[in-house]
């Protein structure tokens, strides 16, 4: 079994579907341990507790930096002895964590990395002010400064003509967020990924004799 723990922010919208994933059975081979959050009133908290996950607060207001909040949220994953990091809606800064579990956090971004990284403000009303026809979301292996580091998997949806930042992001994140965090993580703990250099290779699925 892999010993998992999500960091989450905010109202945990990113991590209702993970958790319901793991009510019906959906991603076999895992034991959430924990989620953790930086707010305590985070309505993710209540989503975990309400799913009989313990969930924690690491309150970056009781450290003087965002490094060293970072090491304490790197101390309590390792002293539950985690051995994957599922990002759903994190919204701190990484730190050191990425350094002391490398090839091990899961996270998504609402774009097809690389295009639109780095965009500064909301990336689904860019998308839409350069009239891109096809967007969607990719889900990734952090790299050491907590960015995208290898891709595992992306999934692309049209851009509708109607569509607003709002309606776009929502779709985004429906129909390609929550399936792509579910699929990479069911790979992850399947044992199916292998990284070599940058690139991310899926393994095909042993079939039964």
């Amino acid at each position: 079994m892999v010993r998992a723990a999500v960091l989450a922010s905010g109202d945990g919208a990113r991590l209702q579907p993970f958790l319901d994933a793991l009510y019906f059975k959906e991603i076999p081979n895992i034991e959430l341990v924990a989620v953790i959050c930086p707010q305590r009133d985070a309505y993710a908290m209540t989503r975990a507790l309400n799913a009989g996950v313990p969930a924690y607060v690491v309150d970056p207001d009781l450290f003087p930096t965002n490094t060293s909040h970072s090491m304490a949220v790197a101390n309590k994953l390792r002293d539950m002895d985690i051995e994957l990091v599922i990002l759903a809606g994190y919204g701190r800064p990484l730190g050191v964590i990425p350094y002391q579990f490398r090839n091990r956090i899961i996270g998504t971004v609402p774009f097809l990395y690389p295009a639109f990284d780095g965009t500064e403000g909301d990336v689904h009303r860019a998308v839409l002010e350069r009239g891109i026809k096809v967007t969607g979301a990719t889900a990734y292996f952090s790299d050491g400064d907590g960015g995208v580091g290898g891709i595992i998997l992306q999934k692309a949806i049209d851009v509708k003509p109607e569509d607003t930042p709002e309606t776009l992001g929502q779709r985004v994140m429906e129909k390609c967020e929550w399936k792509l965090l579910n699929e990479a993580v069911r790979l992850y703990c399947a044992g199916r990924l292998q990284i070599r250099g940058k690139r991310v290779v899926i393994r095909e699925e042993e079939k039964d004799e």
